[in-house]
């Protein structure tokens, strides 16, 4: 998302980072970048506390679409609902297969391959309070070939993700979803 901002391919978009994961390179490269990037600590606090702080500074920034990449938790019923219909997440796999619980990172390519399906992709779809049972928006396919290893897989899977969060990011804007 950066690279396209950068690129000038989503004009009158404002990127403002929120991570929970201190570790996280998005952080240093939004602040890198002169992004606003914003760092809450989860340690000790419940998943509504957090939320809640989350979304205290979203709402200072006037987000109007949350976009979740490599978020790892469980949203609670109240964010979710806060942010109806203006959040977004995107999974690499075809939903409905490979997700849920347990379906993150390696797991999913590698659970594609032992599968021996012969093609794989990557879904983008609003976030509800489930795990991956979002209204899908968009998916978009790659072919799984004879000698991929879960880490190919996840280099064709990411490329498509690389083009087409932006384009759903456009989607939003123009009204055509949400």
């Amino acid at each position: 998302i950066i690279d396209e901002l950068k690129a000038g391919s989503l004009p009158d978009v404002e990127l403002s980072v929120v991570i929970g994961n201190k570790k996280c390179y998005a952080l240093e490269r939004a602040e890198a970048q002169g992004y606003k990037a914003v760092y809450i600590d989860p340690k000790g606090k419940s998943r509504g506390e957090f939320d809640l702080e989350v979304a205290d500074v979203l709402d200072e920034y006037a987000v109007d679409l949350v976009v979740l990449v490599g978020y790892m938790r469980i949203l609670s019923t109240a964010f979710v609902r806060k942010y109806w219909r203006r959040m977004i997440n995107v999974h690499p796999s075809l939903v409905p297969k490979y997700c849920g619980v347990g379906f993150y990172g390696a797991n999913v390519h590698e659970s594609v391959l032992a599968a021996g399906e012969k093609e794989s992709g990557m879904s983008i779809m609003f976030v509800d309070e489930g795990c991956d049972t979002g209204e899908v928006i968009l998916q978009k396919k790659c072919a799984v070939l004879p000698d991929d290893s879960p880490e190919t897989l996840k280099e064709r899977v990411q490329a498509l993700e690389k083009k087409w969060y932006p384009e759903v990011i456009r989607m939003f804007q123009r009204g055509e979803i949400g």
